[in-house]
């Protein structure tokens, strides 16, 4: 059960990711010559007019093939004979219809349960929060300068300056005030903590969920860009890294915890973390790595600044490669998955 609802999340990102690509090429008259779900032999498929839709062996990954993608055509349907500003659009919109779909998702989830605003609902004592005079009731605006939504917010932001003294501006009866804190070290769970508590999940109505949703979106990308960050820094480990193995286990664990309890709470878990992959898509779709989305974009970009396309040999060459490093990353982050499951 657990792998089934794991892959179903996976093939509905993947297959709106790859949508974004197909609908925008058909919209610029671009020929799609398949259109796929999964990666590896064809086990299933239908042709179409002029696509093929097809299911494939791996359920991880998917692809919308163009005509003149990969190749040269003489079709004025091709993808490379087409504007620069359309193959940049067919390009770019993967990753928007990932974070389009984390949007949509969001929605659901924070209309349903309402949002977890940054309002203080306890203060711990001996820690920093207390000293500096916060209180129980007190709504968190902003530490360091970084605007804060969610009172989860508080602690993503400890958790990546940890040691840091934080620039805390507060709200009180309408008022702002200023604190200056630095988190204490809480020996039970190795985290630096500034020593407040949430409080409860509340209901923010119609335009106050589509405002939230936006910063739910918001948080999710500065969560992924800030754990790339921690990780070539090396404040966070290789080893700490989870692929397909370690996210299939997450989502097996977090329906079994919540199903126990309740299934809307399973249920609003499981959308959770979908908004979570999904963004986390987009992002590092848009990377400029050559064979990813965003290397892609890069190529165009230097093809508008030199007025002609780069030469398609190399192209290919750099793609190969990266595609060949990319897959060893791969290989690497499922070994470690396997390694850690067995251990």
């Amino acid at each position: 059960m657990n792998i089934l609802i794991a892959i179903l999340i996976f093939s509905f990102i993947i297959i709106f990711h790859e949508f974004g690509h197909f609908i925008t090429a058909k919209r610029c008259g671009i020929k799609v010559l398949e259109f796929s779900l999964g990666l590896g032999p064809t086990i299933w498929g239908i042709q179409g007019k002029e696509t093929k839709y097809s299911l494939k062996l791996l359920p991880f990954g998917g692809a919308c093939m163009m005509e003149g993608e990969d190749e040269a055509s003489d079709s004025d349907r091709a993808f490379g004979n087409k504007p620069l500003w359309q193959r940049f659009l067919v390009v770019l919109n993967g990753p928007m219809f990932n974070f389009l779909l984390a949007f949509l998702l969001s929605l659901i989830m924070l209309g349903a349960m309402g949002v977890d605003r940054p309002v203080i609902g306890g203060v711990m004592d001996g820690y920093a929060a207390q000293e500096a005079g916060i209180e129980v009731g007190d709504e968190i605006v902003s530490i360091n300068h970084y605007r804060i939504h969610f009172y989860r917010e508080i602690s993503l932001y400890t958790f990546f300056h940890q040691g840091e003294t934080l620039e805390i501006t507060y709200q009180r009866d309408g008022q702002k005030h200023q604190a200056t804190v630095v988190p204490k070290l809480d020996e039970e769970s190795g985290r630096y903590l500034i020593g407040v508590q949430g409080g409860s999940f509340e209901k923010v109505g119609i335009l106050g969920t589509v405002k939230y949703s936006f910063w739910w979106i918001r948080y999710q990308i500065y969560t992924t860009f800030k754990s790339l960050s921690a990780l070539l820094t090396g404040m966070v480990s290789m080893n700490e890294m989870s692929g397909p193995v370690g996210i299939v286990k997450t989502i097996g664990d977090t329906y079994e915890q919540s199903v126990q309890i309740s299934w809307f709470l399973a249920v609003m878990n499981l959308l959770n973390i979908t908004v979570l992959l999904s963004a986390n898509l987009g992002v590092m779709n848009l990377l400029p790595i050559p064979a990813l989305d965003g290397g892609r974009i890069v190529f165009f970009l230097v093809e508008a600044i030199r007025g002609k396309k780069l030469n398609e040999d190399i192209e290919g060459y750099v793609n190969m490669i990266s595609f060949v490093l990319l897959m060893c990353l791969m290989v690497f982050v499922m070994f470690n998955d396997i390694s850690k499951l067995i251990g």
